[in-house]
């Protein structure tokens, strides 16, 4: 009888003898983001270092970097298909 109580309850974590096995978690990143990523991360890089090649100026290297990395993001975002 308390067998069929638990069945009416409706209650989706109870499992009556059935194994259930969680599904493997997917990827954290699609391979498109991560190579999209990587080439604004070293598009940046380079511009940093050669911004303070120029100036010998940290603070403004890593500026001009960053502006350099998130205009490369949203070009290889658009040029890179799906």
């Amino acid at each position: 009888m308390v067998l069929a109580l638990r069945r009416k309850s409706g209650c989706p974590f109870t499992t009556y003898g059935g194994s259930v096995s969680p599904s493997p978690p997917g990827p954290l990143l699609s391979v498109r983001a991560a190579v999209v990523l990587l080439l604004a991360l070293v598009v940046g890089l380079c511009a940093c270092g050669l911004a303070y090649l120029a100036n010998h100026s940290l603070p403004a290297a890593a500026l001009v970097g960053g502006g350099a990395a998130g205009g490369a993001l949203m070009l290889f975002h658009t040029v890179i298909g799906r």
